[in-house]
Protein backbone atom coordinates (compact mmCIF):
# COMPACT_ATOMS: atom_id res chain seq x y z
CA UNK A 1 0.00 0.00 0.00
CA UNK A 2 1.53 3.12 -0.65
CA UNK A 3 0.01 6.48 1.26
CA UNK A 4 0.44 10.04 0.54
CA UNK A 5 0.19 12.18 3.89
CA UNK A 6 -1.13 16.08 3.86
CA UNK A 7 -2.50 18.51 6.32
CA UNK A 8 -5.51 17.91 8.00
CA UNK A 9 -7.15 20.72 5.43
CA UNK A 10 -6.55 17.59 2.97
CA UNK A 11 -8.31 14.12 3.30
CA UNK A 12 -5.66 11.33 3.42
CA UNK A 13 -5.51 9.73 0.01
CA UNK A 14 -4.53 6.08 -0.16
CA UNK A 15 -3.73 4.29 -3.54
CA UNK A 16 -4.27 0.73 -3.24
CA UNK A 17 -1.53 -1.07 -4.50
CA UNK A 18 -1.48 -5.17 -4.53
CA UNK A 19 0.92 -6.68 -1.93
CA UNK A 20 3.94 -8.70 -3.31
CA UNK A 21 3.93 -11.84 -2.33
CA UNK A 22 6.48 -14.69 -2.54
CA UNK A 23 6.44 -17.26 -5.59
CA UNK A 24 6.79 -20.05 -3.52
CA UNK A 25 3.25 -21.54 -2.08
CA UNK A 26 5.28 -22.97 0.98
CA UNK A 27 3.60 -21.76 4.13
CA UNK A 28 6.96 -21.13 5.75
CA UNK A 29 8.27 -18.40 3.91
CA UNK A 30 5.18 -16.72 3.12
CA UNK A 31 4.75 -16.76 7.25
CA UNK A 32 8.55 -15.20 7.57
CA UNK A 33 7.98 -12.77 4.70
CA UNK A 34 4.40 -11.80 6.57
CA UNK A 35 5.64 -11.35 9.53
CA UNK A 36 9.05 -8.93 8.64
CA UNK A 37 8.94 -5.34 9.73
CA UNK A 38 7.69 -2.89 6.93
CA UNK A 39 11.14 -1.67 5.13
CA UNK A 40 11.86 0.72 2.07
CA UNK A 41 10.57 3.83 0.06
CA UNK A 42 7.00 2.66 0.53
CA UNK A 43 6.84 2.15 4.45
CA UNK A 44 5.50 4.41 6.87
CA UNK A 45 7.00 4.59 10.20
CA UNK A 46 5.79 6.17 13.07
CA UNK A 47 7.04 7.83 16.58
CA UNK A 48 5.56 8.88 19.41
CA UNK A 49 6.97 12.39 20.76
CA UNK A 50 5.35 12.62 24.25
CA UNK A 51 7.96 16.03 25.24
CA UNK A 52 8.24 19.65 23.51
CA UNK A 53 9.67 19.90 20.33
CA UNK A 54 11.98 22.57 19.34
CA UNK A 55 12.86 23.46 15.56
CA UNK A 56 15.64 25.87 15.34
CA UNK A 57 14.61 26.83 19.26
CA UNK A 58 10.89 27.68 18.73
CA UNK A 59 8.64 25.22 20.53
CA UNK A 60 6.29 23.14 18.59
CA UNK A 61 2.46 24.42 19.25
CA UNK A 62 -0.61 23.16 17.14
CA UNK A 63 -2.51 25.34 15.57
CA UNK A 64 -5.67 23.96 16.31
CA UNK A 65 -5.67 22.94 19.68
CA UNK A 66 -2.57 25.01 20.80
CA UNK A 67 -1.07 21.76 22.28
CA UNK A 68 2.51 22.09 22.63
CA UNK A 69 3.80 18.35 23.55
CA UNK A 70 2.97 14.84 22.95
CA UNK A 71 3.56 14.43 18.98
CA UNK A 72 3.27 11.52 16.49
CA UNK A 73 5.96 11.68 14.07
CA UNK A 74 5.52 9.99 11.29
CA UNK A 75 7.95 9.36 8.47
CA UNK A 76 6.87 8.43 4.58
CA UNK A 77 9.89 8.21 2.10
CA UNK A 78 12.02 11.60 3.00
CA UNK A 79 8.83 13.38 4.30
CA UNK A 80 8.29 13.82 7.95
CA UNK A 81 4.82 15.03 9.35
CA UNK A 82 3.85 16.04 12.78
CA UNK A 83 0.36 14.83 14.32
CA UNK A 84 -1.20 16.28 17.34
CA UNK A 85 -3.79 14.29 19.34
CA UNK A 86 -6.53 16.22 18.48
CA UNK A 87 -6.15 14.92 14.73
CA UNK A 88 -4.69 17.60 13.05
CA UNK A 89 -1.19 17.02 11.36
CA UNK A 90 1.34 19.12 9.27
CA UNK A 91 4.30 18.56 6.94
CA UNK A 92 6.93 19.58 8.94
CA UNK A 93 9.95 20.67 6.65
CA UNK A 94 12.16 21.09 9.19
CA UNK A 95 12.23 17.60 10.12
CA UNK A 96 14.76 15.43 7.90
CA UNK A 97 14.17 11.42 7.57
CA UNK A 98 18.13 11.58 9.30
CA UNK A 99 16.76 13.08 12.10
CA UNK A 100 13.50 10.81 12.16
CA UNK A 101 15.99 7.95 12.20
CA UNK A 102 18.27 9.48 14.81
CA UNK A 103 14.90 9.71 16.81
CA UNK A 104 13.70 6.21 16.72
CA UNK A 105 16.62 4.13 18.69
CA UNK A 106 14.67 1.49 19.35
CA UNK A 107 11.68 0.69 17.43
CA UNK A 108 8.84 -1.45 18.84
CA UNK A 109 8.25 -3.42 15.72
CA UNK A 110 4.36 -3.03 15.99
CA UNK A 111 2.59 -3.23 12.59
CA UNK A 112 -0.54 -1.96 12.01
CA UNK A 113 -2.76 -2.89 8.52
CA UNK A 114 -3.25 0.48 8.09
CA UNK A 115 -1.95 3.98 8.77
CA UNK A 116 -5.81 4.84 10.10
CA UNK A 117 -6.00 1.97 12.33
CA UNK A 118 -2.95 2.66 14.07
CA UNK A 119 -3.74 6.69 14.16
CA UNK A 120 -6.82 4.92 16.39
CA UNK A 121 -4.86 2.47 18.47
CA UNK A 122 -2.04 4.95 19.54
CA UNK A 123 -4.60 7.89 20.25
CA UNK A 124 -4.21 10.28 17.13
CA UNK A 125 -7.04 9.82 15.19
CA UNK A 126 -8.97 12.80 17.34
CA UNK A 127 -10.47 10.95 19.99
CA UNK A 128 -7.78 12.50 22.76
CA UNK A 129 -8.26 15.92 21.53
CA UNK A 130 -7.30 18.65 24.54
CA UNK A 131 -5.48 15.46 26.20
CA UNK A 132 -1.73 14.91 26.92
CA UNK A 133 -1.12 11.40 27.21
CA UNK A 134 1.80 10.47 29.33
Amino acid sequence: MTLVLRTTDHHVELIPVPPATPAESDPLPQLRYETQPPSGSGATRCLSHPPELSLRGIPVMCSACRARRDWLLINHGRNVWVRCRCGNQWLEPEVSRADFDAMIAIPDGTTYPSVERGLVALGFDGAFVGTYLD
